[in-house]
């Protein structure tokens, strides 16, 4: 067994230190801790590499993959530190997040499947299949829901909800926008909508007054998003529900001119933590669809409850 003193001096990096409190709870591979850590895979190896040379992390084959895990023979001393570290280094409940995300992309054996069949849907021409029309049939079996559509915008997904929502309350910042879907509200006759000047901080909705709090691609628009989910928790009645559609994390800075977003996309852990932190159960995240071109936006889908 390796000197103590070693051990603790490899324990002075926080990378090593994340590394090693994942392993304790998990064996996990690299790729797995890449996407817990936000990590690259070389930094990632080297850290086990050393980590691995101290003994203080095993690993073993595990078909085409490599899990490491915790050395059972891990000292107390160490075991101490790791102890004291779990709850004074800030990303450590973060990364706990970030590792129930990974065992449970890990447990669902289907989804891979569903994907691939998601994606030759509308591949071939088959005579009245399509998107619209899957979307219109999931819109009836819908029950009627007070909805608050937040960040509507020019208000498309607004109109859809509307055909089986018993109300729709649309929040955008933009006057612009407010005053063009109130005009469509109008020459319509669209008597369950009604759009609303206010923020995505402080939408102007009652307490506990809506069904389902939908955030479909504005949520990367919020100057603070984590109190943009808040405040959706707040508006919500017990037992109500949230939709994000958001874009995935992603590199495209020109986004922040062309589109003025202030957010290039959420992490899955991201969309999660802000979720739990709002006080919301039931939590699911995942990925809907990638686009084909450049820069190959991905689109996440987020839901939670509000506890009854």
């Amino acid at each position: 067994m390796p000197s103590i003193l070693k051990s603790l001096k490899l324990l002075a990096d926080p990378s090593r230190l994340r590394i090693l409190l994942i392993l304790q709870q998990e064996e996990v591979s690299v790729a797995e801790l890449q996407d817990i850590l936000s990590m690259g895979q070389s930094r990632i190896s080297t850290h086990l590499s050393q980590l691995k040379q101290a003994d203080l992390v095993e690993d073993r084959r595990s078909g085409k993959h490599i899990l490491y895990r915790l050395q059972p023979r891990t000292s107390e001393p160490i075991l101490g530190v790791l102890a004291a570290t779990a709850a004074e280094l800030p990303e450590a409940g973060e990364d706990r997040r970030a590792l129930d995300l990974a065992l449970r992309r890990r447990q669902d054996k289907t989804r891979a499947y569903f994907d691939e069949l998601a994606g030759k849907f509308g591949r071939h021409y088959v005579p009245g299949r399509s998107w619209k029309g899957l979307a219109e049939m999931l819109l009836m079996l819908m029950p009627p829901l007070e909805i608050a559509d937040l960040g509507a915008g020019e208000g498309t997904f607004t109109q859809l909800l509307a055909r089986r929502a018993r109300s729709v309350i649309a929040i955008d910042n933009s006057e612009k926008m407010v005053s063009f879907g109130r005009d469509i509200v109008q020459r319509n006759g669209l008597t369950n909508i009604e759009y609303r000047l206010g923020d995505l901080e402080s939408p102007p909705i009652g307490d506990e007054s809506v069904d389902l709090a939908f955030f479909s691609q504005s949520l990367h628009h919020a100057l603070h998003p984590k109190k943009a989910v808040e405040q959706a928790c707040r508006i919500l009645r017990p037992g109500g529900r949230i939709v994000i559609l958001d874009l995935e994390k992603h590199g495209f800075e020109e986004a922040r001119e062309l589109y003025a977003d202030l957010w290039l996309g959420f992490s899955e852990v991201e969309l999660e933590g802000f979720l739990a932190s709002a006080g919301f159960t039931g939590l699911e995240v995942f990925p809907v669809h990638r686009e084909e071109e450049a820069p190959h936006f991905e689109t996440l889908l987020a839901m939670g409850r509000k506890p009854e």
